[in-house]
């Protein structure tokens, strides 16, 4: 070693091995969670119950209701307040959170409170929609999911069902009450008397639960459907206790003449009504139509679309319901079926990171998008309004 060479030692600290590194993944700080008071169409449901908002404060977000938001479906401002919820009177403090939910989508001049790049969670209600009311969402750069496009990995549509068992089971007790009101029958037969015979049109998801809840009530069932194999999975599912048939006028014609009740819940027919009015002339007097479907077209000539303050009409002597939000005369149920199946979805964030993970990770919530910042990213609302189309996975890679 030369006399001008130092040495240095090495470190006994500097020989040991390093921990590894791992990549973390940044996530976003907690969002805000806005609920508006409802204010299309006397809708009383909502989307978060307080014991939901209880669960979704606990895990460190905020939420901020509208006061009364919850009172159509008998929850208090108390209730929210006590869930760990924060009460606002200001409707624009509710719409201008990170991420807002509603039942009905916002009016038009309630988009201008939503805050730019906002997620929006809503039924979409496509028929009652325009162009223009797409374009202003875009303005704001929004990111909108539309109940009726949620998908799960079975391609089926979960809240869809969800809704439509509702449905179909409130559209038989409805007509239950209706069909004692106009001629003080019972739905259900007693010894001695037969029972009310309930004509279904439409054997999906809401013509399921009508037949089901028909027979529970001990009525006489016939449905009807174009559907082939939708008659044939509901025949295997009641064990043949039901008679099926396609829709053919004049077998249907048949059985209405000798209904007391019929339930239309056939959404396809949209645009041609597959009931007629000289078909309605013939029923009995005093029987009940329940067209549960009525946002999606009229499936029943002589049905308009009714409100919660005027449920029914008569017309040659038929009583005609047309609401198009049925489940609304029964809010709390519906509210915490649609509550229960969104805060598992919110619980998801704290796995994914941030709201653009889960769109990214979740391919039923990436195909519910029909707005992606401001982009148009559903491809049967671009060809109904004539929009641009922009694939969504392209858009999200």
């Amino acid at each position: 070693m030369s006399s001008g060479t130092i040495f240095t030692p090495f470190k006994e600290e500097e020989l040991m091995p390093l921990e590894e590194k791992l990549e973390v993944v940044r996530r976003e700080p907690k969002f805000s969670i806005g609920v508006p008071k409802e204010t299309c169409l006397e809708e009383r449901r909502t989307c978060l119950t307080p014991d939901a908002v209880q669960v979704l404060v606990q895990h460190g977000h905020e939420v901020i209701i509208e006061s009364e938001a919850g009172s159509g479906s008998f929850f208090t401002d108390q209730q929210y307040a006590d869930a760990g919820a924060r009460i606002t009177s200001d409707p624009k403090e509710a719409f201008g959170q990170n991420l807002v939910m509603k039942i009905n989508p916002p009016t038009f001049d309630e988009i201008d409170f939503l805050k730019p790049n906002a997620h929006l969670i809503s039924a979409l209600q496509i028929n009652l929609r325009d162009a223009s009311y797409f374009l202003k969402l875009a303005e704001k750069k929004i990111n909108a999911i539309a109940f009726e496009f949620i998908s799960d990995e079975y391609s089926q549509l979960p809240l869809v069902r969800l809704i439509g068992e509702i449905a179909g089971t409130a559209s038989v007790l409805y007509a239950s009450e209706l069909l004692a009101l106009s001629n003080g029958n019972m739905l259900g037969g007693v010894t001695g008397v037969r029972p009310a015979e309930v004509v279904i049109i439409g054997a999906g998801i809401v013509g399921e639960f009508a037949v089901k809840a028909a027979l529970g009530l001990g009525a006489s069932v016939k449905v009807f459907d174009n559907s082939l194999s939708k008659l044939r999975r509901l025949h295997m599912m009641i064990d043949g206790r039901v008679p099926t048939s396609i829709i053919d006028p004049k077998e249907l014609s048949k059985s209405i003449r000798r209904a007391d009740v019929l339930i239309a819940a056939l959404p396809e027919a949209s645009r041609v009504p597959v009931v007629t009015e000289d078909m309605v002339l013939k029923m009995k007097k005093g029987s009940v139509i329940i067209d549960v479907t009525v946002d999606y077209g009229n499936l029943v000539e002589t049905t308009e679309i009714t409100t919660l303050t005027d449920p029914y009409f008569i017309k040659h002597d038929v009583i005609h319901c047309g609401l198009p939000n049925l489940t609304s005369r029964i809010p709390r149920t519906t509210s915490k079926a649609i509550s229960n199946f969104f805060l598992s979805y919110l619980l998801g964030y704290d796995k994914e990171g941030s709201i653009e993970n889960i769109f990214m990770h979740k391919s039923e919530m990436k195909q519910s998008l029909y707005m992606y910042k401001g982009r148009h990213t559903k491809k049967i609302i671009c060809d109904r309004f004539g929009l641009p189309y922009h694939d969504i996975n392209l858009l999200l890679f």
